[in-house]
């Protein structure tokens, strides 16, 4: 797989029209766009279906996180979009994990079509270990936190996680290098943290071992965005 094929673009946008522009400024060098929470919310399944058009692929980070029936209702209509990959929460326990993939599975079999990547969200790159303590009541470390739900995922059969760069080592290491790890939280050093809290850059994340990384701001929030991608590809060129 070559670095291009590594890069994720985050389409952290509300309007079709500049969705799409990133797209199409940014296809040259990226074959992946993630389309989350706040994209898909405003457009819905359309703008997903005009990606793909362009011939892009598309990670649809929405995250599922929900009661089993609803979450595996949900990856069956992932899978029914066409999406290259996509999410649930790890938090969600293992039925709503192994329905979701049981789901795509057969919607897959049954209609011949490609099975989308399933991948489960340990520990959002926001949060630390102090967020974990004292606000969602988690007294384990964060990285034994991290390990135990990557574990519960391959244990209920997905195809990986979304993790930290700083973790990927760790989760390699503990489930095997074909265990997908996809990493957010991705900032050159030229690049402020933002809202991250754990956070590497580009090389680290792929010399980690990390599958895909996944960048936003630190392309689209630059003065020269050009620039700052052409610097990233540079970076991770030998990791391809």
């Amino acid at each position: 797989m070559s670095a291009k094929q590594k890069l994720i673009l985050a389409l952290d946008v509300e309007e079709k029209s500049r969705a799409l522009e990133l797209v199409d400024r940014f296809g040259e060098h990226i074959d992946i766009f993630k389309v989350g929470l706040e994209l898909f919310t405003a457009q819905g399944p359309p703008v997903v279906r005009e990606i793909q058009d362009r011939g892009k692929k598309v990670f649809l980070d929405l995250k599922f996180h929900d009661i089993p029936n609803t979450v595996a209702k949900a990856a069956r209509t992932a899978a029914r979009l066409g999406v290259f990959m996509f999410n649930v929460h790890a938090s969600a326990g293992s039925e709503a994990m192994r329905r979701a993939r049981d789901e795509v599975v057969a919607f897959s079999l049954k209609e011949d079509r490609p099975r989308p990547i399933v991948l489960a969200v340990t520990v959002l790159t926001s949060q630390n270990e102090e967020v974990l303590k004292t606000e969602l009541g988690i007294q384990h470390g964060l990285r034994t936190h991290v390990k135990y739900l990557a574990s519960l995922a391959k244990q209920s059969g997905l195809d990986g996680v979304v993790a930290s760069g700083q973790e990927v080592l760790m989760i390699k290491g503990h489930l095997g290098g074909k265990f997908l790890i996809v990493a957010p939280g991705i900032r050159p050093s030229t690049a402020p943290p933002d809202d991250q809290k754990r956070t590497m850059s580009p090389a680290e994340a792929l010399r980690a071992g990390a599958d895909f990384i996944v960048i936003g701001r630190a392309v689209t929030g630059q003065a020269d965005p050009e620039k700052a991608l052409e610097q990233i590809c540079l970076d991770i060129a030998p990791y391809g």
